[in-house]
């Protein structure tokens, strides 16, 4: 059925819309506010252009960035690429393995190809279930209510709505990156290192050039590097083109993000966004929390903003990085009092059989007069696993003293994080190192 609005500043006559959310994008942050905002009584459409395993202009697929080009493809190569390190650890533990052990990459890519399409049909699924109309094509905004879209058949058909959400997401692109904490960082590529990856830092591409079997990369430094593949992992940008949003009068800011308030509207009132398309924290979780935070504004009758202080993320290396809350760096320019940093750094229980030469290292960051925990950093096998409880308590206004006071699981990695007990140096706010 259509749905009505008194329309402002009119002559009191009602509008009749298609919809009362229409959403552009079908990845987390549109799926989530799509079907959220159906569960409130709204009636939702949302456009996705037709699957694929590589992204473009034209293709693109349920489940957006993370479930078909990042998070998941990503995660299911890194375990891949770690059987290789377990097979040779096993060793120790009485495992032998006769004959050779080959690794066929074009199988991998295969099921990992497989079971993104599975989960692009998921999320179609998702859709559905949640009454969430779903057109295949590429969206554009005609006017604030009214949403064009190209449909895969051919056919152009316009919709009105009362609401449009935007959620495009990203694409790939160099751009400057910020940095994790320096002396983790340290220890991802020591790591790394260990594994036999060979780091080049302070180093420019200037030139990949096609030979007989793969790439010749060359570096400002001289170097001439033959490799299969060149994966540039460097950054992202919004994806607005053909969103028509100069037409319609949408402000974007310099890189092309749009610009949204804290509950994700833009200066149109009728069009919102959310996700990577805003380019505020580029995580699918972060996009989720959007899109629940919008559909509860719409429709659930609760105006509530998202809430971006501790957001945990995780560098799915091997072993992996995670991290939340402030690094040491932050937490020293952006707090007035002195802070403590305790860190620890130790050989897992599994690596002291093995043979591996690989530590774990863990990193609280507190702030020394109020005792609250402010930052909280490890690198080690599990470690987005264990960072996720660590969240929490953060999210809580843990102090050092409560996690002191909390007892440990034995024998784990964990319970490291509850047993440092002394700091391993203080810093003043103006960066003054003072060992302890």
């Amino acid at each position: 059925m259509a749905r009505k609005m008194l329309v402002d500043g009119g002559d009191g006559m009602e509008v009749e819309f298609d919809y009362d959310l229409f959403t552009i994008g079908a990845g987390s942050g549109g799926v989530r506010a799509s079907r959220m905002s159906a569960g409130h009584g709204a009636k939702v459409a949302i456009c996705e252009l037709p699957f694929h395993p590589i992204s473009s202009e034209k293709l693109g697929g349920c489940g957006g960035t993370c479930v078909i080009r990042g998070c998941v493809p990503k995660k299911i190569l890194v375990y891949g690429s770690s059987f290789h390190g377990e097979f040779e650890d096993s060793k120790n533990f009485g495992w032998d393995m006769p004959g050779e052990i080959t690794f066929d990459w074009k199988r991998l890519i295969e099921n990992k190809t497989k079971e993104i399409t599975r989960l692009n049909g998921v999320y179609k699924r998702i859709l559905a279930n949640a009454g969430v109309t779903l057109f295949e094509g590429a969206g554009k905004i005609i006017d604030p209510h009214t949403v064009e879209v190209h449909l895969t058949t051919g056919e152009i058909k316009r919709f009105t709505t009362k609401h449009i959400l935007i959620a495009t997401g990203s694409s790939a692109v160099l751009l400057d990156i910020p940095g994790f904490d320096d002396e983790m960082r340290g220890v991802v590529a020591k790591n790394l290192e260990g594994r036999g990856v060979n780091l080049h830092p302070s180093t420019n591409i200037i030139k990949i050039e096609k030979i007989e079997g793969g790439l010749k990369v060359y570096s400002d430094r001289g170097e001439e590097i033959e490799t299969d593949v060149v994966l540039m992992a460097v950054g992202r940008k919004p994806n607005t083109t053909g969103l028509n949003l100069n037409a319609v009068g949408v402000e974007l800011h310099k890189d092309g993000a749009i610009k949204v308030d804290e509950y994700s509207q833009t200066n149109i009132p009728s069009i919102w966004a959310v996700g990577d398309v805003t380019n505020r924290i580029n995580l699918t979780p972060v996009a989720l929390m959007e899109g629940t935070c919008l559909a509860k504004t719409l429709f659930g009758g609760e105006k509530i903003k998202p809430d971006y202080e501790n957001v945990p993320c995780a560098v799915f290396s091997i072993p992996p990085l995670s991290v939340v809350g402030l690094s040491e760096q932050e937490a020293v320019s952006q707090t007035e009092n002195d802070i403590l940093v305790f860190t620890s750094s130790f050989t897992p229980m599994k690596n002291t059989i093995s043979g591996r030469q690989e530590k774990t290292v863990m990193k609280l960051i507190v702030d020394a007069k109020t005792d609250k925990v402010l930052g909280a950093a490890m690198c080690g096998p599990d470690a987005p696993e264990i960072m996720q409880g660590i969240a929490v308590a953060l999210k809580c206004n843990a102090t050092k003293a409560q996690l002191d006071s909390t007892v440990g699981i034995h024998p784990s990695a964990a319970e490291e994080f509850v047993t440092m007990r002394t700091a391993t140096r203080r810093v003043t706010p103006d960066g003054q190192v003072i060992k302890v």
